[in-house]
């Protein structure tokens, strides 16, 4: 077993006893895409002795220029199943464990269980502030990463009652801070760089050697090779905001928003009732495909409904979930308490005949 870690056990920092430290570890990643890949190679590689990849995503052709766990055999397989495949054939002394299902407040504290650190490799903003909250709550450590185009950002937080996410990046309560499905492209280099960096953050955190990143935010120019590392400090009322929230999803005492499915979506477009709203920009629509339906862009749904009832029956939709699902919590929270959201978006739709 140790022939195989040989040169990492060579180093004094390391030593046997520090590569059964990284056998004994359990390490959730979430998200297998450009960031995860690079992070599950190298932790494995490492000798780190469990792993749990969670991803709700299907592999896909513009994947591959820079998510090398995959192959064009792989497109339209679960990404969570195929990296560890790949991985256990890799390393098969570690356990890799799959969860085909996207990180929610309904599962995050199942899903989570018993692992010591969580890896942030999504590229979903509300879902980092569920991981941070989590992460509060069970008072492990997350390793964030974050990419645009040619550059990133890394950070850890929650570390040793360090800096959360939120005292960074404060959670701005409004519908524009939701981000839509538009792709600023990315050199396909950049997250890989990234990863290997979360990497080296998670090694350093088991093994408890080096400086973290705690409290330090390192920003990453891919284009001009610039390295640029900012301090940040506590901020108590974001500390208790995090915990609070934290604590709710572990006591389950927030509610879960409420989907449908494509099958419930065209009975009740019949249903004049519900008010059906298309949350999707004009560039994304090529033309109505249902009656009764209101176009509001995200960006003008709150506006839109500034006099509403809060009674009333509202059913939003947009290309894949993702955006309708935050914007029915948003809305929920703001005292719609019948406003739910067509999972999985128009996409579900493609196999029936009303599209």
């Amino acid at each position: 077993m140790m022939k195989r870690y040989e040169r990492q056990i060579l180093l004094p920092e390391i030593g046997i006893s520090g590569q059964q430290k990284l056998s004994e570890a359990k390490v959730l990643m979430i998200g297998a895409g450009g960031l995860g890949c690079p992070v599950v190679q190298n932790l494995a590689a490492a000798g780190v002795g469990c792993i749990g990849i969670v991803d709700g995503d299907s592999v896909e052709e513009t994947n591959l220029h820079r998510q090398f766990l995959y192959s064009a055999d792989d497109i339209g397989k679960n990404k969570a199943e195929i990296a560890a495949n790949v991985i256990s054939h890799q390393n098969p002394e570690i356990k890799v464990i799959p969860y085909f299902v996207y990180f929610t407040e309904e599962n995050a504290f199942e899903v989570v269980s018993d692992y010591q650190i969580i890896v942030d490799c999504t590229d979903n903003v509300m879902t980092r502030y569920l991981i941070n909250d989590v992460a509060m709550a069970k008072g492990i450590p997350m390793v964030y990463a974050a990419i645009h185009k040619f550059e990133g950002q890394l950070s850890v937080f929650n570390y040793q009652s360090g800096p959360s996410y939120r005292c960074l990046f404060p959670e701005s309560h409004n519908l524009e801070t939701i981000p839509n499905c538009e792709n600023a492209g990315v050199l396909g280099v950049i997250p890989n760089t990234l990863g290997v960096m979360q990497a080296t953050e998670v090694l350093k955190i088991i093994l408890g050697i080096g400086a973290v990143l705690n409290g330090t935010l390192l920003l990453y120019d891919g284009l001009h090779h610039n390295i640029n590392p900012i301090a940040f400090a506590k901020n108590p009322t974001q500390i208790a905001i995090g915990l609070e929230n934290g604590n709710a999803i572990l006591n389950q005492t927030i509610s879960a928003i409420n989907s449908i499915d494509s099958i419930t979506f065209l009975k009740e477009l019949d249903n004049h009732d519900n008010l059906i709203i298309d949350i999707r920009e004009n560039y994304e629509r090529s033309k109505p495909i249902f009656e009764n339906i209101k176009f509001v862009p995200l960006s003008e749904l709150e506006h839109f409904l500034k006099d509403a009832d809060s009674q009333q029956p509202i059913i939003l939709f947009c290309q894949s979930g993702n955006r309708s699902k935050m914007a029915a919590q948003y809305l929920f929270k703001k005292g719609f308490i019948n406003a739910c959201h067509l999972e999985n978006g128009i996409e579900s739709l493609e196999h029936t005949n009303r599209i």
